[in-house]
C-alpha cells in the first residue's frame, strides 16, 4: 500500500495528522531536502510540502518532476499561499493538455467552438 506524507513546519502541517497522514516536521533547508529524498525512497505516493519550504529546495523537488511517484504537491503554509503551487499546477496542466486552460478562464472571448 502506498503512503501519503506532509512535509513542512510544525504549525503548518500538524493538523494533517488528524486525517491519518504521516507528518514530517522540518525547519532547515538541508533537513527538508534530506527528508524529501527519504520519503521518496520509502515509496510515498504523494508528498505534500508547504510552499515556503518548497521555495527553499526547488532543485530537490525538480528531481521528481517527471517521475510517476512521488507526486509532490505544494500546499499553503501557516502564513498563506505564495502562489507557487498554483503556478506549478498551471504549468503542469499546460504541458499535459497543450494549452493554458486556466488563463482561458480569465478571458471568455478566448473560448472557441
Amino acid at each position: 500500500m502506498f503512503k501519503v506524507a506532509v512535509l513542512g513546519d510544525r504549525d503548518s502541517v500538524l493538523g494533517f495528522r488528524a486525517l491519518g497522514l504521516d507528518v514530517v516536521f522540518t525547519e532547515s533547508t538541508e533537513e527538508a531536502a534530506q527528508r524529501l529524498h527519504t520519503l521518496a525512497k520509502e515509496k510515498y505516493a504523494v508528498i505534500y510540502i508547504t510552499e515556503a519550504l518548497a521555495a527553499q529546495i526547488p532543485q530537490d523537488i525538480a528531481k521528481y518532476k517527471d517521475e510517476v511517484m512521488p507526486a509532490i504537491i505544494l500546499i499553503p503554509g501557516k502564513t498563506g499561499s505564495l502562489g507557487i503551487g498554483m503556478t506549478n499546477l498551471k504549468k503542469s496542466v499546460e504541458r499535459a493538455v497543450g494549452v493554458d486552460i486556466f488563463g482561458a478562464q480569465d478571458d471568455p472571448q478566448s473560448y472557441t467552438l
